[in-house]
């Protein structure tokens, strides 16, 4: 029968959870509460389903996005989740269908990128996105460190408290929007986002057990800092505690900051293992232990991938780390963001102009590497050594390098 790919009714919605589970390998039935939070959160507008003889076969859906660039400016984005495809329905075109459709409404909308979390690596580079942005995990042996175990808090005038839910929902907000405005990467987190990680609003599909919340305080008494973790239960022989502590959330306005709340986790009475829970892949951590040789990781993997839709758009919200110009060849496939542009940067740490232009490109590439270049994680260079940008002009990637890549690694802190 014919597949029928439109924009989802409000009818629709019940349907689209069960095939959506059944795309994640959840449970597909669904409590009336579970459909009735999906429903809440879809922009109906801005989601798809494919259907055959009225049952739904793929899901899609995006939102409205606030990513922090380099240099703190917010871009608008539209964020991608949600992407299922039946078992029974693969190879039939129904993602490309959709992602094209979507890609090309955010453009409207005038969206400067396109934003999604990859559950598998070779699926979204053929429709222009770039990994943007990696996450790493961190095991710490406890005993390993070296830290003091008797360790009577930060040394520089400054305090931790153990905290409630509520207190979070009253600190955290302002906190975090500190921290993101320094975060390429960083995305905005909403009063749901509060509410779902303090228990006050819990859903069925995601188990509830409340962490244990401590924050930093300044010698001034400001809030710079904010770490909630959970801990298991584990003895072994000879009542030897073995017990691990996993850092649900940790962020910090300063580095100060982020080294006490580090320092307070590792000094938990019991606690043998902490597990840092997804972070940046430069972060601080190891280098906060005296022997950093403690901190194994466990995971390193791409997390945040882009997807520019307007070229001149991107490339003007970011600062950059060097002074010149830069004429870039950009290919797209889709046909969004193709064509030939130069970028001036007129001093170190300044935004630059970007329009199109006739003059000779220095540099080819397609719109997922540039993606991938644009918050400053990935280099020129090494694209150029892979075959996956051309240097047109001997030097053009370094000097591409010069201007785009970041002191600091980005990082998006948050999964969607």
């Amino acid at each position: 029968m014919a597949l029928d790919v439109r924009t989802l009714t409000d009818s629709d919605v019940p349907d689209w959870v069960r095939a959506l589970n059944t795309g994640f390998l959840r449970t597909p039935t669904s409590s009336d509460a579970e459909v009735e939070d999906r429903r809440s959160q879809l922009f109906l507008e801005r989601t798809q389903g494919a259907f055959e003889d009225g049952r739904c076969v793929a899901t899609y859906r995006s939102f409205p996005q606030r990513l922090t660039a380099v240099g703190g400016a917010e871009v608008r984005a539209s964020a991608v989740s949600s992407v299922t495809v039946t078992p029974t329905h693969r190879r039939r075109g129904l993602l490309s269908r959709m992602i094209t459709a979507d890609l090309g409404a955010a453009k409207e909308r005038g969206e400067a990128v396109s934003t999604l979390i990859a559950a598998e690596y070779p699926i979204y580079g053929r429709y222009g996105f770039g990994p943007a942005a990696w996450s790493a995990e961190w095991e710490i042996d406890v005993p390993r460190a070296g830290l003091d175990p008797r360790w009577p808090g930060p040394g520089d005038g400054g305090r931790i408290d153990l905290v409630d839910g509520a207190d979070v929902r009253k600190l955290g907000p302002e906190l975090f929007e500190r921290v993101r405005a320094s975060t390429p990467g960083a995305i905005n987190r909403d009063e749901r986002w509060w509410q779902v990680n303090t228990g006050v609003l819990r859903l069925d599909r995601v188990p509830w057990s409340e962490p244990f919340y401590a924050v930093y305080r300044s010698a001034g008494g400001d809030v710079d800092g904010l770490v909630a973790y959970k801990c298991d239960d584990k003895w072994g022989d000879g009542k030897r505690p073995q017990n691990t502590a996993t850092v649900v959330d940790l962020i910090a306005a300063t580095p100060g900051a982020e080294r006490a709340l580090w320092q307070y986790v590792c000094s938990i009475d019991w606690v043998m293992t902490v597990r840092t829970g997804p972070r940046a892949p430069d972060d601080l951590v190891p280098f906060f232990l005296t022997d950093p040789r403690a901190a194994r990781i466990s995971t390193l993997a791409d997390w945040l991938w882009v997807r520019v839709l307007d070229v001149v758009a991107a490339l003007e919200a970011r600062t950059y780390a060097g002074a010149g110009s830069l004429v870039l060849e950009v290919r797209d496939r889709l046909g969004f963001a193709g064509g030939r542009y130069r970028l001036d940067v007129p001093a170190p740490g300044t935004a630059g102009s970007c329009a199109p232009t006739r003059e000779s490109a220095q540099l080819t590439l397609d719109i997922g590497e540039l993606g991938a270049l644009w918050l400053g994680d990935e280099s020129a260079v090494r694209l150029a050594a892979l075959g996956r940008v051309t240097e047109e002009r001997a030097g053009a990637a370094a000097a591409a390098d010069a201007l785009l890549r970041t002191s600091r690694r980005p990082w998006c802190p948050d999964g969607f």
